[in-house]
């Protein structure tokens, strides 16, 4: 009798591989397993269902796991206004966490001998996936081919044709991972410092060209309506993703600290991602205290460093997520949002918390809480010690 061995599958080259090799090579029991994360159509899930079969799996499940993703990961990254090194929303690395929990709860309810993966040696997923499968299901072998044989792409591709398996070898060049918060793109030139990627390697073309403005509103930090329109946050995000991506908005190459200690790029458009972030940041400059914004700023510094190294099933980040989640009872309002090719702007908030208040004073012109001989007081107080210290030690000079 087979043994049986659950595969993290997408569809693409490398997964397709590991199909055909953990079938045809180790003569094992192929259950193969897709965690949608909001980036399949119902065609495409298909197709890679029927992709699956043809390739040689004894079964395929596919698993819905968008509203969770979004409740347990998105929600918090949306809170602490997360990109990594200040340009990336960590569109995979939050993904990759919730598809490899999925998949361990997969291995054991089917009691599976071994659990696999398509991850390389040489990125991130391969620890994120390893580490997360020790910490649910530390009896289970892990088996990943990609990484154990060292393949390239190419290597994968002949290989495939041999066993008279047919692809797009063109489509192949490129690594595309789809996902609610983003869709990562690698290929080639992201494996230079000084390539960019060439139009045709983005998943989605420009075709917008006429200035639009979009309305989001927040409720308790979470975006709950568009232009008006009461929507779940993951039906939200996927339609303000429709309507920003053929802006070309949120394309970047992020450049980051690999997990395992080397420079690394990928390419990735999220428009809805980076809208939102920075829709609600803005928001949250009119309704939080200077020191709620910097203290949420320190803690979701390394919320997102920790997620992006797979680190989510720490207990701090519980402890995190509480922090946020009662910093935001306040953040709420509307965000107008200009959308224009290749860029976008936030046009202002209206808010019944907006602590911008024409009733206690505006900025550079007048208040009503004070009065010129508080603020003369004030300003002597505050700068006494620094004062002190600077008569006492002659301005700093030896």
């Amino acid at each position: 009798m087979k043994k049986k061995v659950v595969l993290a599958y997408s569809g693409g080259l490398d997964t397709s591989y590991c199909v055909v090799y953990l079938t045809r090579e180790l003569n094992l029991e192929v259950h193969s397993v897709l965690v949608n994360t909001g980036g399949f159509t119902e065609d495409e899930l298909k197709q890679v269902e029927e992709r699956a079969y043809a390739m040689g799996v004894t079964s395929h499940h596919t698993v819905d796991e968008s509203e969770n993703y979004y409740e347990s990961s998105i929600k918090y990254l949306i809170f602490g206004n997360v990109l990594k090194n200040a340009t990336y929303p960590l569109s995979v690395s939050a993904e990759r966490v919730s598809q490899a929990t999925a998949i361990a709860k997969y291995v054991q309810e089917i009691d599976a001998d071994y659990v696999a993966h398509g991850s390389t040696g040489a990125g991130n997923d391969q620890v994120r996936f390893d580490m997360i499968f020790n910490i649910l299901i530390p009896e289970v072998q892990i088996i990943t081919p990609i990484r154990d044989m060292k393949l390239s792409r190419e290597e994968e591709i002949a290989y495939l044709q041999q066993q008279g398996i047919e692809l797009n070898a063109e489509k192949a060049k490129y690594s595309i991972n789809k996902g609610i918060w983003g869709t990562s793109v690698g290929g080639k030139e992201t494996l230079t410092s000084d390539q960019t990627l060439p139009e045709e390697a983005w998943p989605t073309p420009v075709t917008a060209t006429e200035k639009k403005t979009v309305r989001i509103d927040f409720k308790n930090g979470e975006p709950m309506a568009l232009d008006g329109e009461q929507l779940k946050p993951v039906a939200l995000i996927q339609k303000l993703q429709e309507i920003a991506q053929p802006y070309g908005i949120g394309r970047d190459i992020h450049v980051g600290d690999t997990i395992i200690g080397i420079k690394g790029r990928v390419g990735f458009e999220a428009a809805a991602p980076i809208i939102i972030i920075k829709a609600h940041h803005t928001l949250e400059k009119h309704t939080l205290t200077k020191w709620q914004l910097s203290w949420k700023d320190q803690l979701a510094s390394f919320y997102g460093n920790w997620l992006h190294e797979g680190q989510f099933h720490d207990p701090v980040m519980r402890d995190i997520e509480a922090f946020f989640t009662s910093s935001q009872q306040f953040v709420n309002g509307t965000v107008t949002v200009e959308l224009n090719p290749y860029r976008f702007h936030i046009v202002g908030v209206q808010s019944e918390n907006d602590l911008m208040s024409n009733k206690f004073g505006s900025y550079g012109e007048m208040n009503n809480a004070w009065t010129g001989e508080d603020v003369k007081g004030f300003s002597k107080i505050f700068g006494n010690q620094v004062m002190i210290w600077h008569k006492v030690n002659k301005g700093g000079q030896q």
